[in-house]
């Protein structure tokens, strides 16, 4: 019987150390008034910032991969993917809520995910501001998801709730769908559930995971914003798809849901 990835020694705690580094950068820049914010969307007037804190925090990723993990490819938002030959890539968001970071709002996060041919296992999500690191891995005997703050740390679990009337639903922004369709179903599960709120990026799906809401629901994603969540997720004991049920490692439309019965009718909403 296939048990699915088996974790190679020490790549938790490698994952911690890219983490510390990724901290330890983003915390120079975080609120300290000469932030340097460049657009990566010229062409067509629309605004896609990046920062030096995005480029160092990515660049000095890297550095520490390619002494530990040579042999493994690594895909990021800011720098070209480096392909390796093990069959492994680490996936890296530097600052996942660049936005949230430049108005000095803490629902940013650092992403570092690590998968074998595609597939996520291992997932970190870090706050740096904050202090918390949320860490789901994935595997037949090994499944964890776990929340940690200083000398503090618990498991991570959703809540039960399996009725869309009773849910509280996150995404990250109105105008951040990947189409004017995806934002009308968007707004028609709106109608169905308790509440919904705006401007959460990685921070919805770790409150989910901790059990403090219920559905994170977006489209037009990358992998790097998706892969390091899917294990906290799903370790915590949530489901996390595309909008057709499907694996959603690639980015696009993406839903996470606490539980498999509410997953199940948030679909079957979305694509009415």
């Amino acid at each position: 019987m296939d048990k699915g990835p088996q974790h190679e020694a020490g790549d938790l705690e490698l994952a911690g150390i890219l983490a510390d580094e990724a901290r330890y950068i983003a915390l120079q820049y975080f609120r300290s008034g000469n932030l340097c914010i460049d657009n990566k969307k010229y062409a067509d007037n629309a605004f896609d910032p990046v920062t030096a804190a995005d480029r160092e925090i990515e660049k000095r990723l890297r550095e520490t991969l390619a002494k530990h993990r040579p042999d493994d490819s690594v895909m990021g938002e800011e720098h070209e993917n480096t392909v390796g030959t093990s069959g492994r890539s680490w996936v890296i968001d530097p600052i996942d809520g660049t936005r949230a970071f430049m108005c000095g709002l803490p629902t940013w996060g650092v992403l570092i995910a690590l998968n074998n041919n595609g597939r996520p296992f291992l997932g970190v999500m870090d706050q740096p501001f904050t202090g918390e690191r949320y860490i789901g891995f994935t595997g037949a005997e090994t499944a964890r998801a776990a929340y940690n703050r200083g000398d503090v740390e618990k498991r991570l679990r959703v809540r039960d709730c399996d009725d869309p009337a009773d849910a509280v639903m996150c995404s990250t922004a109105p105008d951040a769908f990947g189409s004017a369709e995806d934002a009308a179903a968007f707004a028609r599960l709106s109608e169905h559930v308790r509440l919904t709120r705006f401007g959460t990026d990685c921070y919805g799906y770790a409150m989910l995971a901790s059990g403090h809401i219920d559905l994170v629901v977006e489209s037009g994603l990358q992998a790097y914003d998706v892969q390091a969540m899917i294990p906290i997720v799903e370790a915590s004991g949530g489901v996390m798809t595309d909008w057709q049920g499907r694996d959603c490692s690639g980015g696009g439309q993406v839903i996470a849901a606490g539980s498999e019965a509410l997953h199940a009718k948030a679909l079957q909403i979305l694509t009415s």
